[in-house]
């Protein structure tokens, strides 16, 4: 391959670059970015970033952006695949390519009158509300949303989280971690109301529930999930169905096209997660150069999320078998496993609260067939 076009310029995009040029592509790379910035890292947003503890946290430094010898094409949408090796581009330019990575992430589902948390941009305009709001509501209790609850509660400000769910993270960690998550809100005097879904949100930031209740809100966010970015593919020849469909080593219906991160659906299974995004683009690209697959992924499904001072980490899959193996759920210190219904000593998943050692040390008796 002669030059290899990466769409998105944020993780999992910068990663696929890196990992192509230590796998000793030579050749001419060309990333494209619909965002301005250079690559920056998004989970600090949602908590440091928004308490004006950090600016925005570069990926990687000048030197090393450098040494991928790449032409950054930031600002600039990729509207159309118009072949399997062409891609247009908002700015009227096209790409051509000989292999292409789609790593163009997610897009936030949004709420009219809401702020949302996903870019750089997103998060400056958010602490800029911050700033004045003494009120503030959160529609969606996941991950994003609580993280933001945190913050804000760490700011001063009075905080309400609305989850449409009876249990918060119940899809996620199950019902009995996720009520264990859901009590932080509580804990750090945060007001969390379940199983409700909102009817609208006032210009002015108040929220009316589809009960009739009003909750009174400064600035609203709405963190209720993503959808992949795919709508530039639409009628192209990449098949797409809750992202881009491709295998477990991210190669698609086109050999030469992979995806990797948000946007990819590998083997039925889509995972929006930081070390995700990492771990695909390795495998993918090896693919790419090699021009089948050679390599698979095996996704964990690992996450973490710090909240109110805890850090929540989980790796594989909820299962309705769940035991504590040390600390106390009253104490917001412990590890939990989940057990697999077929055969209960095997542990496919694993929950902890700020207890990182034993998380780790259980972590490598994870049965990865999850």
């Amino acid at each position: 391959m002669r030059t290899i076009a990466i769409i998105g310029a944020s993780l999992a995009g910068l990663r696929s670059a890196q990992a192509l040029r230590r796998q000793g592509f030579d050749g001419r790379l060309v990333i494209v970015g619909d965002e301005v910035h250079l690559p920056y890292d998004r989970p600090p947003l949602s908590k440091d970033f928004l308490l004006g503890k950090v600016e925005a946290v570069p990926l990687a430094d000048q030197d090393d952006l450098d040494a991928l010898n790449a032409e950054w094409r930031l600002g600039n949408c990729a509207t159309a695949l118009l072949s399997h090796g062409k891609v247009a581009l908002s700015d009227g330019t096209t790409v051509e390519a000989d292999g292409i990575v789609i790593a163009t992430g997610g897009i936030p589902r949004t709420i009219p009158n809401t702020h949302v948390l996903r870019t750089l941009d997103d998060a400056v305009k958010l602490r800029e509300a911050f700033a004045t709001a003494q009120h503030v509501g959160i529609i969606g209790a996941g991950f994003i949303g609580a993280e933001i609850a945190s913050s804000a509660r760490s700011l001063g400000k009075d905080v309400t989280v609305i989850e449409a769910l009876p249990t918060p993270l119940t899809r996620v960690l199950g019902a009995e971690m996720g009520a264990a998550c859901g009590q932080l809100h509580g804990d750090h005097g945060s007001t969390l109301i379940t199983g409700i879904n909102v009817d609208s949100v006032n210009v002015d930031g108040g929220i009316n529930l589809a009960n009739g209740r009003h909750v009174n809100a400064d600035v609203v966010v709405a963190g209720i999930g993503v959808r992949p970015a795919t709508d530039w593919l639409a009628g192209g020849p990449v098949k797409v169905d809750n992202g881009v469909v491709c295998d477990a080593g991210g190669v698609t219906n086109l050999k030469n096209i992979v995806a990797v991160g948000d946007v990819a659906n590998c083997a039925g299974h889509r995972a929006e997660h930081w070390t995700s995004a990492t771990e695909q683009a390795q495998v993918a690209t090896r693919n790419l150069l090699a021009g089948e697959t050679v390599a698979t992924h095996t996704n964990g499904g690992y996450v973490w999320s710090d909240q109110y001072g805890v850090r929540i980490q989980f790796i594989g899959r909820a299962t309705n078998d769940v035991r504590i193996e040390d600390g106390s759920i009253e104490d917001r210190k412990f590890v939990a496993t989940y057990r697999d219904s077929s055969n209960e000593e095997d542990i496919v998943g694993i929950v902890a609260m700020s207890n990182a050692r034993l998380f780790t040390r259980l972590r490598r008796n994870l049965k990865q067939a999850v």
